[in-house]
């Protein structure tokens, strides 16, 4: 868990301390070009960011390691993260790397990789590009005069992602009449958020649309959505819409600003995809960190729900094994694999209007028959030596045994925080609280 440089999206932490620095990125950078040269022709690798001061130094020292290797690099600037995804399948490239910390404050950044299939790279293949920072295997390989890669920018990336949402959206449907505040965290999606709805008819409101380089993700965005809570309720707004800094999460409010987090909205386009007979195997796949009452909101519909552990790509594994549809996680990755290879709230956003319009019913009446178990979190931080698997196993099955089987515990180490996770659920919300801060105590004196 310490060890491992790749947390559950790419590698991640502060800017320009270990091991987001521009030195690490120059390696990183090099070991891709290395693994994603699997033939003898030229390669293209494209880079997206979204709005963080330090994408500028991880944008030039990743794109300087490919280029030694040979690879030409495109570059699209700030985009969605599924944007970046769409656009690498469209310019046939042969992966794609996508610099952002997600939800984090501006001082994090990170790295993600996409193979050329648009699907984030197996642990495998994380792996071997770990492997090659460490090891002097690529030290050699220095490829000289006209095998020196070369890079440009792709100036229309925003505008070809904007008509490829749209085209996701049923033929014939338009969101005129529709009051819509959109929040973009100050990130990837502050340009194609408001552009798309209001290209559809919708009058948007936006909100923290303006990044400097600090703001992104600060006090706003699909972890800090209530200014977009309180805009809606305001303004009279049909519904609030917030994103996360790289465009992949998704957080919205109804027209009474009641909240809706990953789980509702999956219970949203779950619903209407069962009633029409969309679903396959009226399955629909999420996470461990799920709440209980999606279960109980598609339980009507026939639905049925498979979890996964922690992570949008293990949320796409079985998806793409078995042809599921719709996937995501409590956090807000909404994946719908009919139109887009990796989480894309964007996406997720549209069709939930979607639902409504055909519908006809307010986002408030769709969403009531999700109703969440109750359930708390703590966080334990890790200083130094984590503790070991069977450990933190012993301590949820304590919980587990408190509960007695109304509710469930869910114990796990972060992928992207030096942290150790805990939630449980319960009927009992003062229940669920105690239990979760009893079970932190246990691990933080492990």
């Amino acid at each position: 868990m310490a060890d491992r440089l790749f947390g559950t999206d790419g590698i991640r932490g502060t800017a320009n301390i270990y091991p987001m620095t521009a030195e690490m990125a120059l390696k990183v950078g090099r070991a891709a070009g290395h693994i994603f040269q699997r033939e003898d022709r030229p390669h293209t690798i494209l880079i997206g960011k979204d709005t963080r001061l330090s994408g500028y130094m991880i944008e030039n020292a990743l794109t300087a390691g490919l280029c030694s290797m040979g690879v030409h690099v495109l570059l699209v600037g700030p985009l969605p993260t599924p944007g970046v995804s769409y656009i690498m399948r469209s310019l046939r490239c042969d992966g794609a790397i996508m610099i952002s910390a997600s939800h984090n404050p501006f001082q994090d950044n990170g790295i993600k990789f996409f193979g050329p299939d648009g699907y984030k790279i197996a642990d495998e293949m994380e792996d071997e590009i770990e492997r090659l920072i460490s090891c002097p295997e690529t030290d050699g390989i220095r490829p000289t005069n006209e095998r020196i890669g070369t890079a440009r920018r792709i100036d229309d990336a925003v505008g070809r992602y904007i008509e490829f949402v749209k085209a996701s959206f049923p033929k014939g449907m338009r969101l005129d009449g529709l009051k819509i505040v959109c929040d973009c965290a100050n990130g990837a999606t502050y340009k194609v958020g408001p552009f798309t709805l209001s290209e559809l008819g919708a009058t948007v409101i936006p909100i923290s649309n303006a990044p400097n380089g600090r703001n992104i993700n600060h006090n706003c965005g699909s972890v800090h959505p209530e200014d977009m809570r309180a805009t809606v309720i305001k303004e009279r707004a049909d519904l609030g819409i917030a994103f996360d800094g790289d465009g992949d999460r998704i957080a919205m409010a109804d027209e009474n600003g009641r909240m809706l987090d990953g789980n509702a909205i999956l219970a949203v386009l779950g619903a209407d995809l069962l009633e029409r007979d969309k679903l396959p195997d009226k399955t629909l796949v999420t996470t461990i960190m799920a709440n209980t009452g999606l279960e109980r909101a598609l339980k009507p519909y026939g639905g049925r729900v498979l979890r996964t552990k922690v992570g949008d790509r293990y949320v796409i594994e079985p998806m793409r094994e078995h042809g599921y549809l719709l996937g995501g996680e409590s956090s807000g990755h909404i994946v719908m694999l009919e139109y887009n290879t990796t989480g894309d709230a964007m996406i997720a956003a549209l069709h939930v209007l979607a639902t409504m319009i055909r519908r006809d019913q307010p986002l408030s009446v769709l969403a009531n028959a999700y109703q969440p178990v109750p359930e708390a979190h703590a966080k334990v931080p890790v200083n130094g030596v984590w503790p070991s698997e069977n450990a933190l196993e012993d301590v949820r099955r304590e919980g587990e045994s408190e509960i007695n089987g109304v509710g469930c515990v869910v114990i796990r180490p972060s992928g992207t925080e030096p942290i150790i996770r805990v939630m449980v659920q319960h009927e009992s919300i003062r229940k669920a609280e105690a239990l979760a801060k009893q079970l932190a105590g246990r691990i933080a004196g492990l």
